[in-house]
């Protein structure tokens, strides 16, 4: 028995029964008996009949055969989940013998049930479950599947779920054995402007004879590609973006440590991965005492991230840099010992393994702007969380009285002592200023990736990168390289590769330095005239 004779018999029982009305007979022990055991072909003769006459029971009971959640023991049949047992008929708690055995299906047998579980899901009242089923078989269209696809369009009132719907009935028409009925599919697929259909399309493509379905094929096929290419083409942008905000969180941090206080710290990324391990903590905290409000952790996470990296970036500050100011070598080595101090405590309290920071529920999924564009929403959020700091350290830095104080201590730190201004304290609250934005930065981080101890060994060269080439102190020259490295990386790998994309980078930012020492934007005034 071939797979297309579950779908005719599955289609004549709704043809000709009328069922789905809700007044369908529920499922019977007998039913759930021949579905599980038996040969395959009787198992898939049970399983149509079952199928049509389907209710919730029936789906729920399908629902466990595709999850190998059913036992046999004799003649009685349970689900079990979380070793829990219950009774496929009625749903009642039941008792599984010492006996029972697993019930096992072969591929065949796996491939039916995952086709009658998207059957099933034809005629939910749930919207997603339709639309899901619709998906299911449009991946592997069947000419078979007609009429129960007919039925569902006769009862589909949701628009978007029918037009899929009809782009499902058209793949399944395209391997028709009747030349006007694949010429009309292919005509109906070119409305669909998808990679799935793109692949269906080139596959129908190798197998067809005629000369004027294959030219309705090749139309078709330009005019998907045409459609996709305006997706690729946001998607390497959108991309770029996203890549160029999280360079900027990273870098923003390192414009004050490196770009105003000139201090090589090498112990930036270490200051990242706090803030990664802080957010990691805080979602333990969430998880264990306020499991109910474990959607707002990564709100909460967000100012502790900060302080964590701010105290122990103001620790360092007083206890090793503030005595080599003026000395970058020596900061250089001295924060890179610092560093590896840093990576070994976290191995020592949280192992050398990486640990998983899940997303708030808000974060998950996407917006789907195209059929090959899907825009994330922990992406989005990175992207909005950037230009929050940036915005903050902006005002923060041009419009307070502590960044009036860091400037003047940074463009001339003698005038400013003789005017009263506490140089030492400065440095150390300018530090840990920068400090506390890697802090920021490595929350973030931890929204798109696993948090380990190595963490901040990944972004400390293009962090370094970006601040030289945009301008040293300049942060607006941090903002426009951020970006332009992003973009500019994520076009060339479309080109060459990920690896070829770096190399072609750094050898920009090579020959960029070598004509442009200054940067994108040269530091104005008495400081760069020193």
């Amino acid at each position: 028995m071939h797979r297309s004779s579950l779908w005719l018999r599955l289609a004549a029982f709704l043809a000709c029964l009328g069922l789905w009305s809700g007044a369908a007979q529920a499922l019977t022990a007998a039913e759930a008996t021949a579905i599980a055991t038996g040969e395959t072909d009787a198992r898939i003769e049970a399983l149509a009949k079952a199928v049509a006459a389907g209710d919730e029971r029936t789906a729920a009971f399908i629902q466990a055969l595709a999850d190998d959640a059913v036992k046999v023991a004799g003649e009685k049949v349970f689900i079990v989940r979380d070793g829990k047992a219950s009774d496929p008929v009625t749903g009642q708690a039941a008792t599984v013998p010492d006996n029972a055995e697993d019930v096992v299906s072969n591929n065949r047998m796996r491939g039916e049930i995952d086709n009658a579980l998207a059957a099933l899901k034809l005629f939910s009242p749930d919207d997603k479950l339709r639309l899901q089923g619709v998906k299911a078989l449009l991946k592997e269209p069947d000419e078979s599947r007609l009429p129960l696809l007919d039925k569902a369009l006769a009862a589909e009132k949701n628009d978007s779920i029918r037009a899929q719907l009809q782009l499902a009935r058209a793949a399944a028409l395209l391997g028709s054995s009747d030349k006007a009925r694949r010429l009309e599919a292919a005509k109906a697929l070119a409305a669909s402007k998808t990679p799935e259909t793109k692949l269906l399309l080139n596959e129908r493509l190798q197998a067809e004879t005629e000369a004027d379905v294959k030219g309705q094929l090749l139309a078709s096929l330009q005019a998907i590609e045409g459609a996709l290419v305006w997706g690729d083409k946001l998607g390497a942008l959108f991309s770029g973006i996203s890549l160029g905000s999280i360079l900027l969180l990273v870098a923003l941090g390192l414009a004050i440590t490196y770009g105003l206080m000139g201090v090589i710290n090498m112990a930036h990324g270490e200051l990242m991965m706090i803030g990664a391990y802080a957010t990691y903590v805080m979602q333990g905290l969430f998880q264990k005492y306020l499991p109910g409000a474990f959607d707002w952790y990564l709100v909460a996470a967000v100012p502790v991230a900060f302080m964590a990296s701010a105290l122990v970036g103001a620790a360092m500050e007083r206890s090793v840099i503030r005595f080599l100011y003026g000395r970058p070598l020596e900061t250089l080595l001295a924060t890179w010992g610092i560093s590896l101090v840093l990576m070994q405590a976290v191995r020592s309290l949280f192992g050398a393994q990486n640990v998983g920071v899940e997303n708030p529920s808000w974060m998950s999924g996407g917006v789907q702007v195209l059929s090959n564009l899907t825009l994330p929403y922990n992406r989005l959020v990175i992207i909005g969380f950037a230009a929050a700091v940036l915005l903050g350290m902006a005002f923060l830095i041009g419009r307070t009285r502590l960044g009036l104080f860091v400037r003047g201590v940074t463009q001339n730190r003698p005038i400013a002592s003789c005017m009263g201004v506490n140089t030492a304290r400065i440095d150390t609250w300018a530090f840990a200023l920068g400090s506390g934005i890697a802090g920021l930065a490595g929350c973030a981080l931890s929204q798109i990736g696993n948090v380990g101890p190595d963490l901040g060994q990944s972004y400390i060269v293009d962090s370094f990168m970006v601040v030289v080439l945009g301008g040293v102190g300049q942060l607006a020259g941090t903002v426009y390289a951020a970006m332009g490295l992003g973009i500019l990386n994520k076009f060339l790998e479309g080109w060459t590769g990920a690896v070829l994309a770096k190399i072609a980078v750094l050898v920009f930012i090579i020959i960029f330095i070598q004509k442009r020492p200054q940067g994108i934007f040269a530091m104005k005034g008495r400081s760069a005239e020193a």
